[in-house]
């Protein structure tokens, strides 16, 4: 039985060219970049030419790139660098309801530092209204942080829109592009943003190495204290294998973004209409037009999302219930409570995310036995027999 692989928002498989390419910094090319003599040069280089391919996908400048151990410590370090970097102008950050835990949880914790933050609502389809961005711009905001796109709806934000209240406001503006980057369009003076997180392993990378972009200018301290690698921007002995693998990641993502984008959104038109005709009852959650290209996000009623999952994983199907960093959480999707689903429906929703693997046969096979599974569920529902 093939498997098929429908959760490539939670990671994304490794591309072959980004293991060989990461393949000498483990054995030969092992040197440590802070080192002065060849070996140390060699790691540098390598680096260097990560940095200049994720500057390219970025449209952004070299030095303005600061490689992390992944988007989570790229939120960190944007949050809480310049709230710390400008607590003497005001103490106030402004967010959405439906971030990743990554700024949630990190906003949660500036809270306990002194410093106040504003959770902005979003409408039934998880879109932040620039108004209300504007309008809870206080003297002493000195943050604003909106996620580029949600990972679990697919929904789309108006980030350009936002970055130019930011900036005629004189404040600075930071998204999480963890789930755009490589996926769509995600240059950063388009998008008027002063900082972007991105993680490797989203876009066919490494796990464990992620970058931050920062505006020349942006006034930020440092999350990672002792060397002085990254310019003084990130101590410690720098990920050289999973930094090149990103950069390789970043450039062959470069080439095929635009390729790629139109053949996965029609497959994913395909199966959002196959499954809409076949099964009664079924709601897509999200923006239907201004989302990422390979975002499914469905409400199945008088089902559990959990038990849908659990039964296409035995027919070789890999789906999710929403984030992977909170899958094992028995509370309803922060997410899809925030777009006005009422907690019962919330566990009823799932999640399909494709990829580059992914054919027009896993769609047909999928469209076969997605309604299969709903229909075995809904037999043992007590609530769909009397509806």
């Amino acid at each position: 039985m093939k498997r098929i692989y429908l959760d490539y928002a939670a990671t994304t498989p490794m591309r072959s060219e980004v293991l060989e390419e990461m393949q000498p910094y483990l054995t030969e090319a092992f040197g440590n970049p802070s080192s002065i003599y060849s070996y140390g040069h060699e790691a540098k280089v390598g680096i260097d030419k990560a940095r200049m391919a994720v500057a390219r996908l970025l449209g952004a400048r070299e030095e303005e790139i600061v490689f992390t151990g992944g988007g989570t410590e790229a939120d960190n370090f944007a949050i809480k660098g310049v709230a710390f970097a400008n607590r003497s102008k005001g103490n106030h950050i402004i967010t959405s309801s439906i971030e990743h835990h990554a700024v949630l949880e990190t906003c949660h914790f500036m809270e306990t530092q002194g410093f106040t933050v504003t959770y902005l609502p979003v409408d039934e389809y998880g879109l932040v209204n620039p108004d209300d961005v504007k309008n809870a711009i206080i003297p002493e905001t000195i943050l604003i942080t909106i996620m580029h796109a949600n990972n679990e709806i697919g929904t789309i934000q108006p980030i350009s829109e936002i970055g130019s209240i930011a900036r005629e406001a004189g404040i600075c503006f930071h998204t999480d592009a963890v789930q755009t980057v490589g996926h769509i369009p995600a240059h950063v003076n388009e998008l008027n943003v002063d900082m972007l997180s991105t993680s490797a392993h989203k876009l066919y990378g490494p796990k464990g190495v992620g970058a931050l972009y920062i505006r020349k200018g942006t006034r930020i301290v440092p999350l990672m204290h002792g060397g002085e690698q990254e310019n003084n921007r990130r101590a410690s002995t720098e990920n050289v294998a999973g930094i090149v693998g990103f950069g390789k990641a970043a450039e062959l993502t470069k080439l095929e973004l635009e390729e790629e984008f139109t053949r996965i959104t029609s497959m994913r038109e395909r199966l959002i209409d196959n499954l809409v005709t076949n099964v009664n009852e079924i709601h897509l959650n999200g923006h239907p037009t201004k989302r990422l290209p390979n975002n499914i996000n469905l409400t199945v009623d008088y089902t559990e999302g959990e038990s849908i999952v659990l039964n296409l994983d035995l027919k070789g199907i890999c789906a999710s219930t929403g984030s992977a960093c909170t899958s094992s959480s028995l509370e309803p999707s922060h997410v899809l409570v925030a777009i006005g689903l009422p907690q019962e429906i919330a566990y009823s929703s799932f999640r399909m995310t494709l990829g580059k693997w992914n054919t027009d046969e896993d769609i047909d096979r999928v469209s076969q036995l997605l309604p299969e599974v709903i229909a075995n569920l809904r037999a043992m529902s007590p609530l769909y027999k009397k509806r």
